[in-house]
């Protein structure tokens, strides 16, 4: 694998993330977007303003984003994680993370081997670990549909700044104790990809779409008779369909195409600018007591 492609994860999302997503509250509030329609009235007042402080509501802040190096075993990483240690990647991304967000407690944020295919917060020790098979996993999931060794990486970059917002997402709801009603898997999928279509732009669109993509090769090379239908995840033909919901609500005129050419079917694409715009009046509610400045 070439050794660089990690730094097109971390410096583009997880960096961005820090000083984009989380620090301007301003940015964050539904009448700033275009896509989202709000009632004016609800929103402006000609009283006098006699609303507390801004920061009366906000939390002790009593934790920080950390970083933890651990030893690589498996031969075929040891290039990348030697990367990842030399370029302080994930010292810069906690610093930034710290300038934005009050925490209760620490979290630690690391890259290691995993032995398996997978990303994911730990409760116990309060730390997002990514693991390498699974920047394997996504570059062999693309490079299976036939795409060009550049066109799979660029991909998978994109799905792996998925994931991670998806595990920041888990550690948030964990470390604020925020109250999801509903699946926390699809809570944290929906944060991903609020973070992505609202902060992020375009790349943050193609994050998505890798996400949605990714979703919809897996449930293919999956056998019926192997899917866990008690997990926790919804199925990826679920997540495939709530993935290009989020992207069609948030700017139906731009993403007509994703109806037109019929991979949201027209039934449900009626319903997803309010799955939007829910989504993201959600998260912006429960993360405003956690923002600094």
């Amino acid at each position: 694998m070439r050794p660089n492609f990690v730094n097109l994860f971390f410096s583009a999302s997880v960096l961005f993330l820090a000083t984009a997503c989380f620090c301007s509250a301003d940015r964050d509030g539904i009448s700033d977007s275009p896509d989202v329609y709000v009632d004016e009235s609800n929103t402006r007042s000609s009283q006098p303003n006699t609303a507390a402080p801004a920061d009366a509501n906000k939390k002790k802040d009593e934790g920080d984003f950390k970083v933890e190096h651990l030893d690589v075993e498996t031969p075929r990483y040891k290039e990348i994680d030697r990367q990842v240690k030399a370029d302080k990647l994930l010292e810069f991304a906690s610093e930034k993370l710290n300038r934005a967000l009050i925490l209760p407690h620490d979290i630690v944020l690391r890259t290691k081997d995993c032995k398996e295919v997978n990303a994911f917060y730990d409760a116990g020790d309060r730390s997002v670990t990514m693991c390498y098979e699974l920047m394997e996993h996504f570059f062999r999931t693309f490079k299976s549909t036939g795409a060009p060794d550049a066109k799979a990486y660029a991909k998978m970059s994109d799905a792996v700044r998925f994931v991670f917002l998806h595990e920041i997402a888990h550690a948030l709801i964990d470390q604020y104790n925020l109250p999801i009603a509903g699946n926390e898997e699809d809570a944290a999928d929906r944060c991903s990809a609020y973070i992505n279509l609202k902060e992020l732009g375009d790349e943050g669109v193609r994050a998505v779409f890798a996400a949605a993509d990714a979703f919809a090769i897996e449930s293919k090379q999956t056998a019926d008779s192997k899917r866990n239908m008690a997990d926790e995840h919804l199925l990826k033909e679920q997540r495939f369909y709530n993935s290009l919901c989020m992207i069609y609500g948030s700017n139906p005129a731009k993403h007509s195409n994703i109806v037109s050419n019929g991979y949201l079917p027209k039934e449900r694409a009626v319903r997803c600018q309010g799955e939007y715009q829910r989504a993201v009046e959600s998260w912006v509610n429960l993360l405003e007591p956690w923002r600094k400045n």
